[in-house]
């Protein structure tokens, strides 16, 4: 069972992911969290650096879809800005909606990462597909009270886990 929570790589931010590296593994598409990832929990802000991170991947040749608990209008004016795909009410830890992501995206699971700041949802589902996950920090302490009730679950299992997973060794 831990297994399914075990990222395969964790970084602080999107900014932080090895591109080259994965491209390497060809990783072609990545299936993003909104809240956290993305954006502020709650919030349709994007920062100039994760708007520009996605001009990028996209030049480089990646796709995106942002796959969200949220509801519709919340996600699709974030998606409507970046000009990908998104879908919502996911249902994560689910595989429907992170296989219908990939299928939206047009690639092979073997090809598809999942960036998310939840072990709970974004790790466990992508690792349940079998997708490539990626942890990364969250983007502000403000979140969801499920949410708070998870990173309490969440930083027994960080503890076991970030001390075999690549990337930085910080503290959440």
């Amino acid at each position: 069972m831990l297994e399914l929570l075990h990222p395969h790589y964790y970084v602080d931010t999107l900014l932080d992911i090895p591109l080259d590296e994965l491209k390497a593994q060809n990783i072609e598409a990545f299936i993003l969290d909104l809240d956290n990832t993305i954006t502020e929990w709650n919030s349709n802000e994007l920062r100039g650096e994760i708007e520009e991170w996605f001009r990028r991947i996209k030049a480089e040749g990646f796709k995106a879809c942002i796959l969200s608990n949220n509801a519709e209008r919340r996600i699709k004016l974030v998606a409507d800005r970046l000009d990908i795909p998104f879908i919502h009410r996911a249902a994560k830890p689910r595989r429907g909606a992170f296989r219908r992501a990939v299928e939206v995206m047009g690639v092979r699971s073997d090809q598809t990462a999942v960036v998310g700041d939840q072990i709970f949802t974004d790790i466990l589902g992508g690792n349940r597909t079998g997708l490539y996950t990626i942890l990364v920090k969250p983007l502000a302490r403000r979140e969801f009270i499920g949410t708070k009730i998870n990173r309490t679950l969440e930083i027994f299992v960080l503890r076991h886990l970030l001390r075999r997973v690549p990337g930085p060794r910080r503290d959440r």
